[in-house]
């Protein structure tokens, strides 16, 4: 399958219009572009402008309010919770970990909650926000049940994805993974492909393994049973307990801390996502001198760039540096575009106004 290649300006140009189109303003279409793109110059095709279709049904159907208040329930001077009141999960996760900064210049550390929120994009978006502004960044989010624990057969967690930045010289340290093998999003690109997964990825409605990427998603929108493994695969041979275990600190965070909804309850209130977040930004400068430490991480990340490499590699890279590399190289290049994304792309163009701006 022959993917496309689209000048990213004229895809940001797009992306703007359509959701200008829906009732955004002008600035908050600038922010949900920018997270959206952000994913795609990251080669993150799962988060990217494939994307655009499941966020395109949840505006129309009313899942995500254009016109969301965003409410403070609690607050102290270190921390906390917003009701998103079902606003869209990009302009959420940026006022939150916006407010979590602001925090932690005042006192050290800042924490925010969030719940009944959407799904926001990539969680490493908002913890290289923190990097960016010289604080060490941290951030997750629930997700509908996608998640089988180990022994079940019954998705009951999300992907429930765990984010980390901190600056770093000449690249910024930045961890972000879903706690399952892979994100449902993976399972959709696959599916646009030739439909056939990776053992070792998914389960059936039995229980039992399975690749075919349409039959699992069937499931999980189903709600039929199966659903994708928790990091390590199944069982306890290779470890699949702690994928389990970190999407549960995960569900701790973001669903509980926000007295919002757990993942296995997610879109199953009717017209409502009720997705919650994690936000915390760290002045690392509270254990001590700020570029000392950053000038150990950075020796450190080189240490392990260095280090011997296994038989036929060339290369070790640390945690966000192929991301950060891939960026410049597809802001030039294009971004590669899936036909069947691109005939979604044209159709919301043409459902909302913004046609003529769709790259050719």
């Amino acid at each position: 399958m022959e993917y496309r290649r689209l000048d990213y300006e004229c895809v940001k140009e797009f992306c703007h219009k359509v959701y200008e189109d829906y009732g955004f303003t002008p600035e908050q279409s600038r922010k949900i572009t920018d997270v959206l793109l952000a994913a795609d110059l990251s080669g993150i095709e799962s988060h990217g402008v494939q994307r655009m279709v499941r966020y395109h049904k949840e505006i129309t159907e009313g899942l995500v309010k254009v016109d969301a208040a965003i409410r403070t329930v609690k607050e102290t001077p270190i921390c906390a919770t917003l009701d998103a009141n079902d606003a869209m999960g990009q302009l959420v996760g940026i006022r939150a970990m916006e407010l979590a900064m602001e925090k932690a210049r005042k006192t050290g550390i800042g924490m925010v909650a969030v719940r009944d929120s959407n799904h926001f994009g990539i969680a490493g978006y908002y913890t290289q926000m923190a990097a960016r502004e010289g604080f060490v960044g941290i951030c997750m989010t629930n997700t509908e049940a996608i998640m089988v624990p180990t022994f079940g057969r019954q998705a009951m967690l999300g992907t429930n994805p765990i984010a980390f930045s901190m600056p770093a010289d000449p690249v910024p340290f930045t961890f972000d993974a879903a706690t399952t093998v892979v994100p449902r999003g993976k399972l959709e690109v696959y599916a646009k492909r030739d439909g056939v997964i990776p053992e070792g990825w998914a389960l059936d409605e039995t229980g039992n393994p399975s690749t075919d990427a349409s039959r699992v998603l069937g499931n999980i929108i189903g709600k039929t049973g199966g659903g994708i493994l928790p990091l390590g695969g199944a069982g306890e041979d290779s470890s699949g307990y702690k994928g389990y275990g970190f999407a549960m600190l995960c569900e701790i965070f973001t669903s509980v801390f926000s007295d919002g909804t757990t993942s296995n309850y997610i879109y199953k209130t009717k017209g409502r996502a009720n997705i919650c977040h994690f936000f915390m930004a760290l002045d690392h400068g509270i254990f001590g001198d700020k570029e000392t430490l950053e000038k150990k991480l950075s020796v450190f990340l080189q240490e392990l760039r260095d280090s011997q490499k296994a038989e036929g590699c060339q290369r070790i890279y640390t945690h966000g540096e192929k991301e950060f590399y891939a960026a410049k190289r597809i802001a030039r290049e294009g971004i590669p575009v899936n036909p069947k994304t691109y005939e979604e792309m044209r159709q919301i163009g043409e459902f909302t106004g913004a046609l003529p701006y769709l790259p050719l």
